[in-house]
């Protein structure tokens, strides 16, 4: 029998002492997070920046949450709220960005080759850029990169955005990308598949199923799955407006 290449060896001995590595860090930020939910948040943005290596602005906050990913980084403004979980993957908040209540945010991280097919680097992440906001009661697997971008809201309840997925042809996992764009709208209860994108000043209508990536901004798309529907009124004030939150 021909023996594996040393190389194979090499690569696959690093990538698990690095994904060791990686939980080992994650299971501290959790620890931290969970022992220290009580403290005044003062203490406890301290310690979660000085013992897990955050970088957590000062006016930024954190509720009645569980974090347990490798870096978190909340810029001013910035808020998580309570009984959400954030776990195994980079977080990032830009300013006056939010996640509301009772969210699920995971993935599996980079290095786990056996897990998925990886023809290009993976970048399991999520990001919403500012005053961006996730609303309460989604579930957002970011096996891959999920970018919210700015001013964009996932609203009402219930959605899905899933970064991974059966390749049938080769029987592996394969992962994509998603992106949602500025200004943009995602409605109640939607799902939004791997490689989807919502473009810029768009609305992505209640109960409907995003599995490509569109380009025409300022559109309505609806349906399962959804399709372009109808232009959007360029002058709607939510595609101006400069906070984030809608009263």
């Amino acid at each position: 029998m021909q023996g594996i290449p040393p190389s194979v060896v090499s690569s696959e001995a690093q990538a698990k002492s690095e994904s060791g590595r990686r939980g080992m860090g994650n299971r501290l930020a959790l620890l931290v997070s969970a022992v220290s939910l009580l403290l005044p948040w003062p203490m406890r943005r301290w310690l979660l920046n000085t013992l897990c290596g955050y970088s957590i602005a000062r006016d930024a906050r954190i509720g009645m949450t569980l974090v347990g990913c490798p870096s978190l980084r909340m810029s001013r403004g910035a808020r998580i709220g309570h009984f959400n979980i954030l776990k195994s993957i980079p977080v990032e908040l830009g300013e006056c960005a939010s996640i509301r209540d009772f969210n699920w945010i995971s993935g599996v991280p980079s290095g786990h080759p056996r897990h998925f097919l990886e023809e290009r680097e993976r970048q399991p992440a999520l990001v919403l850029e500012r005053h961006a906001a996730l609303t309460s009661r989604h579930f957002i697997d970011c096996c891959d990169l999920v970018h919210i971008e700015e001013f964009a809201t996932v609203a009402g309840v219930r959605s899905q955005i899933l970064t991974h997925a059966i390749d049938f042809k080769r029987n592996r996992q394969a992962t994509a990308p998603v992106r949602i764009g500025r200004y943009c709208f995602v409605g109640t209860g939607c799902v939004l598949l791997k490689g989807s994108r919502l473009p810029d000043y768009s609305i992505l209508a209640a109960n409907s199923s995003l599995s490509r990536g569109f380009d025409a901004p300022f559109t309505l798309y609806s349906g399962v799955p959804a399709t372009q529907v109808r232009s959007l009124d360029r002058d709607g004030l939510y595609f101006h407006r400069q906070q984030g939150f809608v009263e």
